[in-house]
């Protein structure tokens, strides 16, 4: 099966978000990797990410939205947490916060539940995020163990999509630094873009 590989021009982000809404999974650029994405609330759509990864239910999916404000229906936002993401949003971090009870696995992990949650500092990626209104449930574009795909076709490659949306060439080349933020202290779960010493405090 070919997937069509889209350019993030207007009548592309109509045709991606139509899938999104359709309940596909599409392939898109990001300011670290390439990714895979399915509209959060559509859980037979989030299920599909799992399977075309080949990633298990107990490592939930990371959930990108458009701006900040958004971030407070999902999960709990403190002045330490507003603080993180005025300093690095957008950008190549996500946050692990406490969720809110209404998300559920397989998006939240642990005990309390956490989610985690990013705005990628990436133009075409911001735009579809933009234009699909809606917050979508994310991970990188590959299978489970191998590398991650930094090209439209790369993602392609990985089958089962809808549609891969073509920015480029992905400017990082490795996913984002993963932060917890649901306790006491600032953790580095997953080193990444930016250095753990600068994450000590916002």
């Amino acid at each position: 099966m070919t997937i069509d590989v889209l350019p993030g021009d207007p009548p592309g982000l109509a045709r991606l978000v139509e899938l999104l809404r359709a309940g596909g999974v599409v392939g898109f650029p990001t300011d670290t990797v390439y990714g895979l994405a399915a509209l959060a609330s559509d859980e037979r759509a989030v299920q599909r990410v799992f399977d075309i990864k080949g990633r298990p239910l107990s490592q939930p999916l990371v959930l990108m939205v458009s701006e900040p404000s958004l971030i407070h229906g999902l999960a709990e936002v403190g002045e330490r947490e507003r603080a993180y993401m005025e300093r690095w949003w957008p950008g190549p971090l996500t946050l692990l916060l406490r969720a809110r009870p209404h998300l559920r696995p397989p998006l939240v992990r642990g005990e309390p539940p956490t989610v985690g949650v990013r705005i990628p500092d990436h133009p075409d990626a911001l735009a579809l995020l933009w234009a699909v209104e809606a917050p979508l449930a994310t991970t990188s574009a590959n299978r489970s163990g191998l590398p991650e795909a930094m090209t439209a076709v790369e993602a392609a490659r990985l089958g089962g999509l809808a549609a891969v949306m073509d920015g480029g060439r992905a400017p990082g080349g490795v996913p984002s630094t993963l932060l917890d933020l649901s306790g006491p202290e600032p953790r580095v779960l997953r080193a990444g873009p930016i250095p753990a010493r600068e994450l000590a405090r916002p």
